[in-house]
């Protein structure tokens, strides 16, 4: 079987997208409104850019043609929190996707504990493994939807002991979820090492 994408609705697109390039991992960000109001949402187009400086893409879909809150919020404010979603917080992940107005605190929908960020407004989820503060460091409309594109610099990790090995976050420990096609999500089943040639 062979595809031309063009031939394709914007549905059919998406579902070739997301059942086709998996895993992804899952960006749940919060945000503040230019009003102070909190936001905090799951994004699955998302993937390191860069290590100098630390900076990731996170790409932010449109809601019927409008820019959706954490878009809005990025670029009236400038900042947010990216979480990595351990296994233990999927549902809590799943249930801040719900299509709510902007003066629902997504952290209470969920029953989330909030807790203050160290270089950034937004606040941060307690209950997360590891949370990266960011900066936006360019915005961009991409695609005939379009959707919003930001590279956002990291400038503060935090990270619970509990996931560390050697100083770093053994993806064992943190078992981060992944987002595949349709409702389905992994996580790390199994870790295996293969060298490099020299």
């Amino acid at each position: 079987m062979e595809l031309d994408p063009s031939a394709l609705d914007r549905q059919g697109r998406y579902r070739l997208m997301t059942a086709a390039i998996v895993p992804r991992p899952i960006a749940w960000i919060s945000t503040l409104s230019a009003e102070g109001h909190p936001n905090l949402a799951p994004f699955s187009f998302f993937g390191a850019v860069s290590s100098e400086p630390p900076i990731v893409s996170l790409s932010v879909g449109r809601r019927r043609g409008q820019k959706k809150d954490t878009a809005q919020n990025l670029l009236a404010t400038g900042e947010g929190v990216l979480h990595i979603v351990s296994a233990t917080l999927a549902r809590a992940m799943v249930h801040t996707s719900a299509e709510v107005g902007p003066e629902v605190d997504e952290f209470e929908l969920a029953s989330l504990t909030k807790a203050p960020a160290q270089r950034v407004k937004p606040w941060r989820i307690a209950e997360a493994k590891m949370a990266l503060e960011v900066r936006v460091l360019s915005h961009q409309e991409v695609g005939r939807g379009p959707v919003d594109l930001f590279l956002l610099e990291i400038v503060w990790v935090h990270l619970d002991e509990s996931i560390l090995s050697d100083g770093l976050p053994d993806p064992v420990k943190l078992e981060p979820t992944a987002r595949l096609g349709g409702q389905l999500y992994a996580t790390i089943c199994e870790v295996f090492e293969l060298p490099r040639p020299e």
